[in-house]
């Protein structure tokens, strides 16, 4: 059996400033719908389905982030996950600049939950706390510069 990866979907509160977080990330929007009816309430389980959804993909079309804001029914509002809870964890990009990156998300209001911190001088790395409470991982690969650097050509 075949298999290939879709996308991750995300219910959010709010669309249009969560497409507008990512969107400055550097994500592009492929699409937007609204969707509903007995094959939307078929595949999610849901009575009543009726949500707002918009696909984003990063530039290279390596990995997709479906959004969702439901008008039918309300949605529930949890508390945001921790990075050790159970379930859904958070969605991960890597940037070419992460300073950059952290100047974007905080445009947003969306900080680091601790700092960055250096992986074995591999990886700069941090989670943020992104629109709806979204845990995002955002990582600099640093050997990506090393080997420009050490690149002659």
């Amino acid at each position: 059996m075949a298999i290939t990866f879709e996308n991750v979907g995300i219910a959010v509160r709010d669309l249009d400033a969560t497409i507008a977080f990512f969107t400055d990330l550097g994500l592009e929007v492929v699409g937007r719908d609204t969707v509903s009816g007995d094959w939307a309430e078929t595949a999610v389980g849901l009575d009543g389905n009726h949500a707002r959804i918009a696909m984003l993909q990063t530039p290279a079309g390596g990995g997709r982030l479906e959004l969702f804001e439901y008008l039918h029914p309300e949605a529930i509002e949890t508390e945001p996950t921790l990075p050790n809870e159970i379930g859904m964890h958070r969605v991960a990009f890597s940037v070419d600049d992460l300073d950059a990156a952290l100047a974007i998300a905080a445009k947003h209001g969306c900080h680091p939950l601790r700092g960055v911190a250096n992986y074995q001088d591999v990886y700069l790395l941090t989670y943020v706390r992104g629109p709806s409470g979204i845990l995002v991982m955002l990582a600099q690969d640093l050997t990506k510069g090393a080997q420009a650097s050490a690149d002659p050509a």
